[in-house]
C-alpha cells in the first residue's frame, strides 16, 4: 500500500538512555536491548518491526549508554531487519531536545514529517492513524497520550466515609506523555540545540495550539519499560494475549 503523502516514511528512535533503575539488566546492555521475557526480542527488535508494519522504511536510532552493544546487534541482523536502520551517537551530551535534533538532521527526507519513540516502550497501535491525525489538525507536533494503571489498589466511599469498593491497579484519572510522536518537517528547526524540549519546545507549542495530543485507541497494548517489575509485568501481559 503507497502511504498517504501525510504518513511519515521515517523515523527516529530513541535508544540513548542510562537505563539506571533495570539494573542489572542493563549493567551490559542499553535499555531498548533488553528482552521480554519470553519474547525472544529485545525491545528496539520489537520497534522496528512495528515501525516497518506501519510503513517506515528508514529509521535513525540515536544511541548513548554502550552504543556499540546496540550497534553490534543491529549490524548482525541486518539482513533480517524489516527496515534501512542508521545509527547516531552523540559526541556531547546535548539533552533530549539537542539529542533529537541530532539524530532528525540525519533522516533521509528532511522536507517530510517523522515519527519518533522513546527506546523504551512496548507498544501496538495504528501509526497511521496517529498520523491522519496529526494531519488533520495541522500540528507542528502530536503526543500519543496514554492512560496507564496506578500501581496500587484504590479505595472507593461513599459521601458518608463508608468504604465501598477496592479496585486492583485502576486506570489513572490522568493521561500521560506515551512516549511516541508525529512531527512535521519543519518541528526539528524549533527543536533546541542543546537542551530539553519538553521545557522549551512543547510549551511554545502549546501556548500556540500547534500541539495536538492523540489518546491511544480503546484496547491499545501500551508500557513503559523502565524497572524489573516493568518486565515481569510486561512478559504476563503479552503472554495472556498470545504475542
Amino acid at each position: 500500500m503507497t502511504p498517504h503523502p501525510t504518513t511519515p516514511t521515517q523515523a527516529v528512535v530513541l535508544a540513548g538512555g542510562q537505563g539506571s533503575r533495570l539494573r542489572p539488566y542493563t549493567d551490559d546492555r542499553p535499555k531498548p536491548m533488553v528482552e521480554i521475557p519470553g519474547t525472544g526480542t529485545p525491545i528496539i527488535g520489537h520497534q522496528l518491526s512495528w515501525l516497518a508494519e506501519e510503513g517506515v522504511t528508514d529509521a535513525v536510532v540515536s544511541c548513548g549508554h554502550l552504543a556499540e552493544v546496540l550497534q553490534d546487534w543491529l549490524y548482525e541482523n541486518a539482513a533480517q531487519l524489516p527496515l534501512r536502520v542508521k545509527t547516531v551517537v552523540e559526541t556531547e551530551p546535548l539533552g533530549r531536545g539537542g539529542g533529537l535534533k541530532y539524530a532528525a538532521q540525519h533522516l533521509p527526507h528532511p522536507d517530510r514529517p517523522w515519527y519518533a519513540t522513546n527506546g523504551d516502550i512496548w507498544t501496538r497501535f495504528s501509526l497511521r492513524e496517529m498520523a491522519a491525525f496529526h494531519a488533520e489538525r495541522d500540528a507542528a507536533a502530536t503526543l500519543a497520550l496514554a492512560r496507564p494503571r496506578i500501581p496500587w489498589g484504590a479505595v472507593e466511599t461513599d459521601a458518608f466515609g463508608n468504604v465501598t469498593d477496592f479496585i486492583e491497579s485502576p486506570p489513572s484519572p490522568y493521561l500521560i506523555n506515551a512516549g511516541v510522536y508525529v512531527f512535521s518537517a519543519a518541528f526539528t528547526a524549533l527543536l533546541p540545540d542543546l537542551g530539553d524540549h519538553e521545557r522549551t519546545t512543547f510549551p511554545r507549542l502549546a501556548r500556540a495550539r500547534s500541539l495536538a495530543g492523540f489518546p491511544l485507541p480503546q484496547g491499545a497494548y501500551w508500557r513503559a519499560i523502565d524497572t524489573a517489575k516493568d518486565l515481569t509485568e510486561a512478559a504476563k501481559e503479552l503472554a495472556a494475549q498470545g504475542r
